[in-house]
């Protein structure tokens, strides 16, 4: 063996040292990737209706399964506009004050969560985040709610769904309007005011008296008028009587 054959396999074992080490690499950079929560839909457009978002939690315990999973709503969707459409055996959906919550047995250790649910209409948005919390049998919580921002990698992202422009004529939901305010006529009648109490009673000052009547005027009058005819005739009874008198001493 002359020296050029003993450098060639030199260089030649050194050459597959080098491509082990690189395979090794690559084979480490596409090993399992980490777990994570992710959402997809069948109509991911903007004000879409009767949308069915499908929901992937991984998992990532080596001693429970996930039991229960509890997911924060985007604005724009209400607890009450979300139905259970299909879920693992005899897990429930339970709405929650801001979201809902589902679950119920927990699953076989390294098995994965997937659910579906129905929402009456999708927000006019470019996208929806869906923050979520995964709880194993064993009490571990995981939690998927960090938003990633300006293209930044998080460690723990909540699933996001992008959405498309909405339809020609898609509309947002209508409001319901304001009930009318009551009008005057409308407004409840005043109520009665309390009976006053009566005070102590005052002495009554004495009537005055009334005009008199034509007819007591002439009464009185006419009564006047005999009294005095009376008395006239008296009077001149006793003056006869006295001058008859005095006529007959003076005869004698």
């Amino acid at each position: 063996m002359n020296r050029s054959t003993s450098v060639r396999r030199v260089h030649r074992r050194r050459l597959g040292l080098g491509a082990a080490g690189a395979l090794v690499a690559l084979g480490v950079a596409a090993g399992p990737a980490a777990a994570h929560a992710g959402v997809t839909a069948s109509d991911p457009r903007a004000l879409a209706e009767n949308v069915t978002l499908t929901f992937t939690s991984e998992a990532e315990s080596d001693t429970a399964g996930i039991a229960e999973l509890r997911v924060v709503l985007p604005k724009g969707i209400a607890p009450d506009a979300v139905t259970l459409k299909e879920a693992p055996e005899e897990w429930k959906l339970t709405a929650t004050p801001d979201g809902y919550a589902i679950g119920g047995a927990a699953l076989a250790t390294g098995t994965d969560a997937e659910y579906s649910i129905t929402v009456r209409q999708l927000p006019d948005e470019k996208s929806l985040v869906f923050k979520t919390l995964e709880t194993y049998g064993d009490g571990k919580v995981s939690r998927w709610i960090e938003v990633p921002t300006s293209g930044e990698k998080v460690d723990n992202p909540a699933p996001v769904l992008a959405l498309r422009a909405a339809a020609p004529g898609a509309r947002p939901p209508v409001a319901p309007s304001p009930s009318p305010s009551p009008t005057a006529s409308a407004a409840p009648p005043a109520p009665p005011a309390p009976p006053v109490q009566p005070s102590a009673a005052a002495p009554s000052a004495p009537a005055a008296p009334g005009p008199r009547t034509s007819g007591e005027g002439d009464a009185s009058s006419g009564t006047g008028f005999v009294v005095g005819g009376v008395a006239a005739v008296v009077l001149l009874a006793a003056g006869g009587a006295f001058w008859w008198l005095r006529r007959g001493r003076s005869g004698t």
